[in-house]
Formats: structure tokens, C-alpha cells, sequence
């Protein structure tokens, strides 16, 4: 609930201002330059989060010569790991949907902290795991109150950016949990030194650590992520139990506000939506061609992430313990490097998604293939080139999916649709993220004996899933320039930026999205 005021940068019409607005002219403000836009833009970013994270994955290889690892700790054969790892997938495809359409009616600030913190009391809870019912448990929480953090980021970044700059926006997003993901690596190196300290084994001071980090992380998020933006002179009134959370300081204010209000009227001017505009997204095609492109590529990059550590020590059994954590840390470097290169370019060519996704997506075929078949026992290091090829394509194409689908999603069905989309896409699209955590590799008993072809089947069948990104990615091209998604193929409801009559350009934003930006203002080609 809001109070309203004058609207910064123009005169106040109406009969309470005593101005007529069919006598008194219009003020016309000037339309600010491209970089004065940009740089509002740039603004914004410094109010974006890293996420922390711990890795169970990595549990399975910690203290292995001190018999302290997940496996001996809780007395869990393989294939209960396997099934600890998925359950929490499980739990991701069903509450995804549910958590970001709540999202859309509450504080998005407030919904985000809570699933943060949630995240860290589960996470320390971990360390105190005994058996496999209590691994079950804590992965099934840990899915359920972590369901909607990435398509809820996804859908948060719509509020303040136009979908043709959020590839980058997600992309630096996503690139916070891969630092996360490296730096686990690399620490979990020095929590295997800790190993028995104060009672505690290797693994259970990196959940506890890592869990309480987060907590403290998640209370910090209602200081410092901005709520949703108002319109300027518009003020909001809070009500019950938002009168006892704190206040978060505005994104922007005065001129920027403004500018930013120009550039993107559409959500600034919401509907409430209802079960018919919810329909609407469930049958609109566009979605399942997305959805199958996401199950490949974040099915792999799960996969990598629960079992590299397992798949190294294949490659190459000499290695330590030590060395598995931190030889697991290049592989999500490699995937930071691509994100940071790729989705920036990727929003400057925003017509052009499907060429983004899909030549990092043959890149990770060439690196599972030569992890497959590379090298030899006394070379054994190729295999591991090859996890890094497939570090480096997976990068950029989960933040690429997550974008095309707000671009395609926000002017067919609005806000609703971008929360809709994005939540089922990446709840739907984890059933890849079930597939390789609970049948491939540990979990396919007869794929993990071993020998010269240990994981060979595991690391095709990623292959061939990969291959259904890339077909899908085709598909969806080849049907937007058939049936499109421009004004006459828009489909108009309550929750959507454009109503009956209207046109489809609202804002500045809008206007300029019919275009490519290119290369044009890039740092080294300005004057």
C-alpha cells in the first residue's frame, strides 16, 4: 500500500493542485542520453549479492584417508548419497512455482532474506548429521526453503532492469555462487586440517561455517537489497508485520528515480494477477522449448558440481584428498571467466540468444567427450582439461536461459509471467539436476566400477541431454521467427504491462529493445 505524491520532474495536474491539464501545457522533460541511462543502470549494480554455499558433493572425498568423509562418517553406501544429493532437487521442482508467485505479492527483499537464512540454519544443521535418515531429512528442507532463490533473483533483476541488460545482471548473480562454488573448494581444503578439532570431522565444519556466514548474510539482506521500486513521489506505507522490519535505503534516488521511472514505466504500473493470467503462462508454448534447454544444461552443471571431486579421483587415483578440493576450484573459475566474458556480449546481441547458449553448450560436449576419452593412466591430466572445457561452456548458458526467458515472457504476460516462467523453467527444468544426481555416476551401480570406462556411460548421457539443449534452442528460434512474439503474436491479460488497445512499446526500454545495441559505447570505443 502506497501514499502518493508529486511526481518529481513534472507539474501537478488535477483538481486538488488547482491546475487544469487540459488548459496549462505539459512540461516536456528533455530524453536523457544513452549514457546518462547507463549510467543509472550501473548504479544499480552495486546493490547486487554474492551467494555462499557448501557442497556436499565435496563431503563424499574429504579426510577419505582418515575414513572421515560423508560416506564412513554416516555409514552410507554410494547409491544413499546419491539419493540425499536428488532429493533436494526433488523438493526444487515442486516449491519453486509456489515460492516465486509468492514472491510477487510480498516484499521481495523480505521473501529473499528469508530464504537466505533459512538456507544457513539448515546448512549448520548439516553438521550434525548421524545417518541417512537425517542426510534425507535436511536435503529435503534444505530444497524446500531454498525453492525460488535463483528464478526469484531472476525475477527480483526484471524490477529494476530491462530483460535485454539482465543476461549480465544474472550472469554476475550467477557468477557469485560459482566464486561460492570455488572457493568451497578451496577452503574445504583447510577445513580437512580441522578434522577432528573440537569433535568435529572435516565436513561438519564446513556446513557449520558456512551455515552461520549465511544466516548472518541473510539478516543483512533486509539493510541492503532495495524493495521494489516505487513511482517517484510515491511513497510506501507499511503494515502489519513489515512495521517491525527494518528499512532498506531506495535504489535510486532524485534524477536517477526518475529516469529510471521513463526508461521503465512497465513495472511501475503492475496488475494483480489472477489463475487465468497464471493459465495463460502454463500454456503458452514458448515455455517447454526453455524448459528443455535448462534441463540439459543445469543437469550437467549439477552433476559437475556433486561429483567432480568423484570424477577427478577416477581420472587420476594418486591424488589426495587435499588435491581433489582443490582441483575442483579451476573448474568454476573457468566457469566464472565465461560468464563474465560471454552474457555481457550476449545482451548487447540480445536477438542472437540462441547462438550464446548453444556454442558453449558444444563446448561442454568436447570437454565430457575428452574427459571420456582423453588421455591415459600414466596422462590422466587431458580428462581433467577436459572438466575445465566443460566448466568453462557451462557459464554462461543457465544466466542465457533465465534471460531469454524474461525477454520473451515480460511483454507476452508481465510480471506474472516473468515469475511464472522462470520459476517453472527452473523448477522443472532441475528434473536434470534428479537425473544426474540419482542415476549417473555413484547412483549407477554398474557405471561406477572401477577401470578405464568408470563413469564412460554416465558422461554420454550427459552428452546426449546436451545435445536436447541445442535442438531446443534451434526449435525455439525457428518458431519465434515463424509465429513470433512481437504485437501480433502477444497475448493480452490482466497481468500484463500492455492492455487491449494499447501498444506494446511502454517505455524508453521497450523502444530500444527493437534494436540491438552492438558494440557501439563499449570502454574502448568511446571518445
Amino acid at each position: 500500500m502506497t501514499e502518493k505524491g508529486a511526481v518529481i520532474g513534472q507539474l501537478p495536474q488535477g483538481p486538488e493542485s488547482g491546475v487544469n491539464p487540459l488548459d496549462e501545457p505539459v512540461v516536456e522533460r528533455a530524453e536523457p542520453s544513452i549514457e546518462r541511462i547507463d549510467r543509472v543502470y550501473r548504479k544499480l549494480d552495486l546493490r547486487i549479492i554474492p551467494a555462499i554455499r557448501s557442497n556436499v558433493g565435496l563431503s563424499q572425498t574429504m579426510n577419505e584417508a582418515q575414513h572421515h568423509d560423508l560416506g564412513e562418517v554416516l555409514h552410507l553406501t554410494p547409491k544413499e548419497i546419491s539419493t540425499g544429493l536428488a532429493l533436494f532437487y526433488v523438493c526444487y521442482v515442486v516449491f519453486d512455482l509456489p515460492s516465486n508467485l509468492i514472491m510477487t505479492r510480498l516484499s521481495p527483499r523480505v521473501w529473499m532474506s528469508r530464504i537466505v537464512i533459512g538456507v544457513g540454519i539448515i546448512g549448520s544443521c548439516m553438521a550434525a548429521m548421524k545417518a541417512a535418515w537425517s542426510l534425507y531429512l535436511l536435503r529435503l528442507l534444505l530444497g524446500i526453503v531454498i525453492a525460488g532463490m535463483w528464478p526469484g533473483m531472476a525475477y527480483y533483476l526484471t524490477l529494476f532492469y530491462p530483460p535485454s541488460r539482465t543476461g549480465k545482471r544474472i550472469g554476475q548473480y550467477f557468477t557469485a555462487a560459482q566464486v561460492s562454488a570455488a572457493v568451497v573448494g578451496l577452503v574445504s581444503a583447510g577445513f580437512q586440517k580441522m578434522d577432528g578439532l573440537q569433535g568435529l570431522v572435516g565436513f561438519q565444519w564446513m556446513f557449520l561455517l558456512y551455515g552461520l556466514v549465511t544466516i548472518v548474510v541473510g539478516i543483512g539482506l533486509l539493510w541492503w537489497l532495495p524493495d521494489r521500486p516505487l513511482p517517484p513521489g510515491e511513497v510506501s506505507v507499511r503494515t502489519g508485520v513489515y512495521k517491525y522490519m527494518p528499512r532498506s535505503k531506495p535504489a535510486l534516488t532524485g534524477e536517477d528515480a526518475l529516469i529510471h521511472y521513463e526508461d521503465l514505466t512497465r513495472v511501475y504500473h503492475r496488475h494483480r494477477w489472477n489463475l487465468r493470467d497464471l493459465l495463460h503462462v502454463f500454456i503458452d508454448w514458448r515455455l517447454w522449448p526453455l524448459l528443455l534447454m535448462y534441463f540439459g544444461v543445469v543437469g550437467v552443471g549439477i552433476g559437475v558440481q556433486n561429483y567432480a571431486s568423484v570424477i577427478i579421483q577416477a581420472t587420476n587415483s594418486k591424488l589426495s584428498s587435499i588435491d581433489l578440493s582443490l582441483l575442483t576450484a579451476p573448474i568454476w573459475i573457468m566457469d566464472l571467466i565465461a560468464i563474465l566474458l560471454v552474457t555481457p556480449i550476449s545482451d548487447r546481441f540480445h536477438h542472437h540468444r540462441a547462438l550464446f547458449f548453444s556454442v558453449p553448450v558444444c563446448i561442454q560436449i568436447a570437454g565430457l567427450l575428452l574427459t571420456t576419452y582423453g588421455g591415459s593412466e600414466a596422462h590422466p591430466w587431458p580428462r581433467y582439461g577436459g572438466l575445465l572445457m566443460v566448466g568453462f561452456g557451462l557459464g554462461p548458458t543457465v544466466p542465457i536461459t533465465m534471460t531469454w526467458t524474461n525477454e520473451i515472457f515480460q511483454p507476452r504476460h508481465g510480471e506474472v509471467g516473468v515469475a511464472a516462467a522462470s520459476a517453472l523453467v527452473s523448477g522443472l527444468g532441475n528434473l536434470g539436476s534428479i537425473l544426474t544426481t540419482y542415476a549417473l555416476f555413484t547412483g549407477w551401480v554398474a557405471d561406477s566400477r572401477p577401470g578405464k570406462k568408470q563413469y564412460r556411460n554416465s558422461t554420454l548421457v550427459m552428452v546426449g541431454i546436451l545435445c536436447l539443449s541445442i535442438l531446443s534452442a534451434f526449435v525455439m528460434t525457428l518458431l519465434l521467427h515463424v509465429v513470433g512474439n512481437g504485437p501480433g503474436a502477444k497475448q493480452v491479460s490482466s497481468g500484463s504491462s500492455t492492455s487491449e488497445g494499447e501498444g506494446v512499446i511502454v517505455d524508453g526500454a521497450a523502444k530500444r529493445e527493437l534494436h540491438e545495441r552492438g558494440l557501439g559505447r563499449l570502454w574502448w570505443r568511446r571518445r
